[in-house]
């Protein structure tokens, strides 16, 4: 098991190129939820240093943190509410450029200007949020869209 991710990419997508197949390393062999979902946000957050990188996973009608990196969050989020009920609702991933001019976005921190949320989907049903914010506006794109989906893949199997 690696207890380390070594980045030396200097674009988005190189340091998705390589930290992909790190995050799967340690997901490999493991089969604690807690644990992988842990170290998922730990190593997106030290590989891009976003201000908060964590999980809500879906229990009955709402999201409940999860693990994550950075300030305290927000511990539960309704079905349908915010940026993250609205991608549990819609099954799909959801960019925001600011979060500012999202209608009913839910302020956890006060500090975040831009959000990225993948549904984690297990045999159709969403189990889980991906959930990331970062201090810059427009912050997130296509690269982080898909990058992130593919680690929500991974992720699915965990469930």
């Amino acid at each position: 098991m690696a207890e380390s991710i070594f980045i030396s990419g200097t674009t988005k997508e190189s340091k998705y190129q390589e930290l992909i197949p790190q995050i799967a390393a340690l997901l490999e062999g493991e089969p604690d939820l807690i644990a992988n979902l842990a170290n998922s946000a730990s190593a997106l957050h030290m590989a891009f240093g976003w201000h908060w990188v964590g999980f809500y996973l879906a229990k009955n009608h709402d999201l409940v943190l999860g693990p994550f990196q950075g300030p305290i969050a927000c511990t539960r989020i309704a079905f349908g509410k915010g940026v993250c009920g609205k991608a549990w609702k819609q099954k799909e991933t959801i960019l925001v450029a600011d979060v500012n001019h999202f209608e009913g976005h839910i302020a956890c921190s006060a500090h975040s200007q831009s959000e990225i949320v993948v549904p984690i989907l297990a045999h159709g049903i969403v189990v889980a949020v991906l959930d990331v914010d970062s201090l810059y506006l427009n912050d997130f794109n296509p690269i982080d869209k898909q990058y992130m989906e593919q680690l929500a893949e991974m992720l699915s199997k965990c469930f």
